[in-house]
């Protein structure tokens, strides 16, 4: 492979020919600078940095490698103990490792922080050539220029293809972007909880959540990176992430889990909350600690802006051209993303399999929370990876 950018640099062992096996610690990120981005939406991103980290051996004929595409509020640490550099554990802890679904006795796997993130790659919160933060100067950021990015940390590792790329969400559509725009690269895919485009009720959901962002006075139009502590986005941020957690869950679970149950002593008659109030506050707070709402923002936007389609002649001309094996995976209480748009999936992509359904309580996030379900279907997908 040839990189059609400008000099990388690249702060790990140099890929060789043979087998690369990782002389850190599991779970510690790296970093490449893989240069300058034009984005979608026509502004120069320069000197774009990203963080990443792998696991297992890359083979000699370097053909095991397997790329994990995280979600929305995800990033490089697939899997691992939180601790330095990582607030949190791996967000999809017991997938990637040795004996897991992804066997990193075979497979060498990848993953990296998306343009925009806020876990070490380029994104609002980093430093502008001015050497402030970008804050709300930050470009409009799509897709495809996740895609890109992460095609030149392909191009850096010297991958020539990857065995699988799967993901979940947001993941997933870029492993369907990954497969209408690169298909040499991509010998087969997996998608979980995800579409081919998003729909109008999918962007008024992101809208409100960007929208209560805004309007928070923390926010200051997105330039509050200089504030005191303490005094950020942080209402906005918890509001949003209610909303947003609503949709990740079903309604049958949380009717079930708290029904119309007060918070512990709380009375909700003299304000005080109800269980299901305190469960969502918790939600909001645990993510407004570890999460740039510029970000949220930015990663919230790309995706109402996804269309596989676009540019293509269409979403079923997209997915036409797709010939190499595809699982799509949907929940079946997902009313995020609902299992009609895995169907659709199905129905319109040629290399697509069967369609996996897993069953679930537990509604979108169920792609977290079902782990020996979607296990057994990641080691199904890569049962059926074809030989390069």
């Amino acid at each position: 492979m040839s990189a059609t950018f400008g000099p990388l640099s690249y702060d790990g062992p140099p890929p060789a020919s043979g087998a690369w096996q990782e002389g850190h610690p599991v779970g510690e990120r790296r970093f490449l600078d893989v240069g300058d981005l034009t984005v979608t939406a026509g502004q120069r991103i320069p000197d774009v940095r990203v963080a990443y980290q792998t696991w297992g051996v890359l083979n000699a004929d370097r053909s095991n490698a397997v790329y994990i595409c995280h979600a929305l509020t995800g990033d490089s640490h697939v899997t691992g103990h939180a601790g330095p550099g990582h607030l949190t554990a791996g967000w999809w802890d017991g997938l990637v490792g040795p004996g897991a679904p992804i066997d990193t006795a075979e497979w060498f796997v990848v993953c990296a922080n998306v343009l925009g993130g806020c876990q070490g790659t380029t994104g609002p919160a980093t430093s502008a050539p001015d050497g402030r933060p970008w804050g709300s100067r930050f470009p409009v950021v799509t897709v495809a220029d996740m895609v890109e990015i992460e095609r030149r940390v392909m191009v850096a590792l010297d991958i020539p293809s990857w065995a699988l790329m799967l993901g979940p969400s947001l993941g997933g559509m870029r492993v369907l972007e990954w497969m209408a725009a690169y298909p040499e690269l991509v010998r087969s895919g997996l998608v979980l909880g995800t579409t081919a485009a998003v729909t109008a009720d999918q962007i008024g959901t992101h809208a409100t959540q960007i929208a209560a962002i805004e309007a928070d006075p923390g926010y200051r139009g997105g330039d509050y990176y200089d504030a005191p502590a303490g005094e950020g986005p942080h209402v906005g941020m918890g509001i949003a992430r209610r909303i947003a957690h609503l949709t990740y869950r079903s309604e049958s679970e949380l009717d079930l889990r708290f029904g119309r149950d007060p918070q512990g002593t709380e009375e909700p008659m003299t304000g005080g909350r109800f269980a299901v109030e305190s469960y969502l506050d918790h939600q909001a707070d645990k993510l407004a600690r570890r999460f740039d709402a510029n970000t949220y923002i930015a990663l919230t936007r790309a995706m109402s802006l996804f269309d596989v389609g676009d540019g293509r002649g269409g979403v079923a001309e997209a997915l036409g051209s797709i010939r190499a094996p595809l699982t799509v995976v949907g929940l079946d209480s997902d009313r995020l993303f609902p299992l009609r748009l895995q169907e659709e999936l199905v129905a319109a992509t040629p290399g697509a399999r069967p369609l996996h359904v897993v069953r679930s309580p537990y509604g979108h996030d169920g792609f977290l929370v079902e782990k020996e379900q979607v296990g057994q279907i990641v080691r199904d997908a890569l049962s059926a990876v074809p030989v390069p």
